[in-house]
């Protein structure tokens, strides 16, 4: 852990508040208004027309039946649809022209009096296509891959070190190849919006034009991309999004149905448009997590300390528009391996686009690389957690940059006292009736993503304070830890302090993603609050009101800056069936200083479930024929249930970390999903003796292992 201390002194703040949601009751009430349930009048419904090919294009289109419905009031297609002239997002720009990119594309819409009208106008349309061979499907060492320059998180695709090849033939070598299946969000609420084009003067640039009602993750970068995608100015759309139910980063990027919707409001001025996805369509066009294929070669001395590590993956992208995991960046910092080689390979796809899924990147390449380090540990006869401690950098291998914190080592030595790691027992050895039982663990890291400041406002009015900013709540917990931030840098009690946030118009803030928010959203609070009392003293006059943007402290880019945990897990191994159970699962975390211990351990918890549900349920499965999820609904793409979910339980440690900002927070959001399939295909391996490499782990795996 670094001695150093930023230059800008840390907020002086009190005591860590275990304050419940604030926004629990109007969530519970069912009073809270979600995108699809504003209230506006006489509202329009729309259902949207979709290409049933992967590739081609639009012959003809027979909407005469549609329009003849009573209730239907526009049938939009390429070819009565408003022309896009600013192209911010290849996806965005829909209904141009009668090209098909993907199946599921969305190709028209209807839109009626009422969602059961538009619905059954929409099967009405009948859209002919000259269709043409698609490229799907992808493997590893595939011939059509290509090595991109830079993928997601602005990392570059490929990276080494020393001299990987030489450091292979030393030493015990470990060789295997992982995949990981394409995973979608399946958020609670569904992707909806509800949009209003007003009928306002063209001689008035500053009045607003559209209002649009989004579930998204921060107003900001919707409205930024979208305006000028529909003609406006950033001042002209309005975006609000008060309350989401759920995302996981799948409403962290403008998708193609908002520009549909616009569109459709647009024709019908002063009509209010309504469109909620149904399940099916939300496997569709609004991204998921990429498939991943990933080769993992490494050597390791006899007493376990890495040698060499040569980490690659393999992943589809849309030839619509490019997206690529930063799956191997990872490996890069987390252990001291001299020689090293990590490099990105994409293969171009007739597929709708992937995008963020909590974590993206690191819980696709962790997956691979803390299996192959248990791999070698076994190899080795090496203790896997003592493997991990002998491996830790002094600085970060990468960068050569100090770690601005690093409590890597305590998150396993932590948890391998409280999860009782010391009754572990060699594979196999364990055994309570039909059912074997194993440890595992994994590591977790998840960097700072923050690549610009926030910007935050206090207010004063009727005696409370009211911090403002674009903030997006997903259920993470904005609400109510803003408010905790800005009252104990005001130095005055929680209750006296309200949040606005979800909306444009106000202060300018990151989104709700990368795990920046609480951190970067916090040090603009804090900025914000030093300057009001600055300026307005402790009786400040009704109506005071400043802004100011967060800063990082001078020296923080001379600081390699992550979040640590690790994960360990218990699981039951059926002889019989070949069903895995997860018994128990802790997480050990250093992730700064917690603002709120409620609301991080819902956050650490709410991780590591997607974790297991990964890892034992979630797969998509493309029909490489002809271009669709075959399961795309939650009959046939399954998610962990309750029963699925016992014994988990989420530890932080003490933690202030000054270079991430004023607050001393680090992020957590995606920290508790990294590393944890992991952990479980580990303790597999432990219980049953079997090393299982591709998830999810179902029993039909286990048997052909078994043979």
């Amino acid at each position: 852990m670094t001695t150093l201390e930023p230059e800008i002194a840390t907020a002086d703040l009190t005591p860590t508040h275990d304050r419940m949601r604030v926004d629990a009751p109007a969530k519970v009430t069912g009073t809270a208004p979600y995108a699809y349930e504003q209230p506006v009048d006489e509202p329009c419904h729309l259902v949207p027309i979709v290409s049933t090919i992967a590739r081609g294009r639009i012959t003809r289109i027979d909407d005469a039946q549609a329009r003849a419905l009573p209730g239907v009031r526009l049938v939009l297609t390429h070819a009565n649809a408003p022309r896009i002239r600013v192209r911010t997002d290849a996806a965005l720009v829909i209904l141009q022209s009668p090209e098909v990119h993907h199946r599921g594309e969305l190709v028209g819409a209807v839109v009626a009096d009422s969602p059961q009208v538009a619905r059954e106008a929409a099967a009405l349309v009948r859209v002919e296509y000259d269709e043409e061979p698609a490229e799907l499907g992808f493997d590893i060492d595939d011939p059509r891959a290509y090595e991109p320059r830079r993928v997601n998180a602005f990392k570059h695709g490929s990276y080494e070190r020393g001299d990987v090849d030489a450091g292979l033939a030393r030493g015990t070598r470990v060789e295997a190849d992982y995949s990981l299946p394409m995973e979608f969000h399946s958020p609670i609420e569904p992707h909806a919006v509800t949009a209003t084009w007003h009928d306002v003067s063209a001689l008035n640039p500053r009045a607003t034009r559209l209002t649009m009602y989004d579930s998204n993750q921060g107003p900001g970068v919707h409205g930024a991309l979208l305006a000028p995608v529909l003609g406006l100015l950033p001042t002209q759309i309005e975006v609000v999004s008060p309350y989401v139910g759920g995302s996981f980063g799948s409403k962290g990027w403008p998708h193609p149905h908002l520009v549909l919707v616009a569109m459709a409001a647009r024709l019908l001025p002063g009509r209010p448009v309504k469109y909620a996805m149904t399940r099916q369509q939300t496997f569709r066009t609004v991204g998921h997590r990429p498939a991943s294929k990933q080769r993992v070669r490494l050597s390791v001395e006899d007493d376990g300390r890495l040698v060499a590590l040569d980490h690659q993956s393999w992943q589809p992208t849309s030839r619509l528009k490019t997206y690529v995991d930063q799956t191997v960046s990872a490996t890069r910092m987390m252990y001291d391996v001299a020689h090293l080689r990590t490099v990105h390979h994409a293969v171009t796809q007739d597929a709708a686009p992937g995008t963020f899924m909590r974590a993206p990147g690191e819980f696709t390449g962790m997956f691979a690389l803390e299996t192959a380090l248990d791999e070698a540990a076994h190899a080795v006869g090496v203790d896997p957690v003592e493997l991990r401690v002998r491996n830790e950098p002094a600085r970060d291998p990468e960068s050569g940059k100090p770690f601005s914190t690093r409590n890597l080592v305590a998150c396993l030595r932590e948890g391998a006292e409280l999860f009782g790691w010391v009754d572990r027992q060699p594979p196999g050895a364990r055994r309570d009736g039909e059912w074997l039982v194993g440890l595992g663990v994994a590591s977790a890291s998840y960097p700072n993503q923050q690549v610009v400041p926030s910007r935050a406002g206090i207010r004063y009015t009727d005696g409370r304070y009211r911090v403002e900013l674009q903030a997006g709540d997903l259920g993470t917990g904005a609400w109510t830890i803003l408010p905790q931030i800005a009252a104990e840098a005001l130095e005055v009690h929680v209750d006296l302090v309200d949040a606005e946030i979800g909306r444009s118009g106000l202060p300018w803030a990151v989104p709700a993603g990368g795990s920046v928010g609480t951190y970067s959203w916090g040090d603009a609070v804090v900025m914000a609050a030093r300057k009001f009392r600055r300026k307005h003293g402790l009786v400040p006059a009704e109506g005071a009101y400043e802004t100011a943007a967060g800063r990082l402290p001078r020296g923080t880019r001379g600081h390699s800056r992550h979040s640590f945990g690790a994960h360990f897990a218990q699981v039951r191994v059926s002889t019989v069936t070949g069903e895995v159970r997860v018994e128990k699962m802790l997480g050990v975390f250093a992730a700064g200083r917690i603002i709120n211990p409620r609301t991080a351990r819902s956050q650490l918890i709410g991780g590591m479930t997607m974790g297991l549900s990964a890892a034992l349920h979630e797969e998509g499965h493309l029909d490489e024929r002809f271009g669709h999820v075959v399961n795309g609904d939650l009959a046939g793409y399954h998610v962990a249930a309750h029963a699925d979910v016992v014994g988990l339980e989420a530890v932080c440690l003490e933690e202030h970390d000054p270079w991430f900002g004023a607050t001393g927070a680090k992020g957590i959001g995606e920290l508790g999903v990294v590393g944890a399939p992991a952990a479980i295909g580990n303790a597999i391996f432990n219980a049953s003796g079997v090393r299982l490499r591709d998830l999810p782990f179902t029993p039909d795996k286990l048997f052909a292992a078994w043979g």
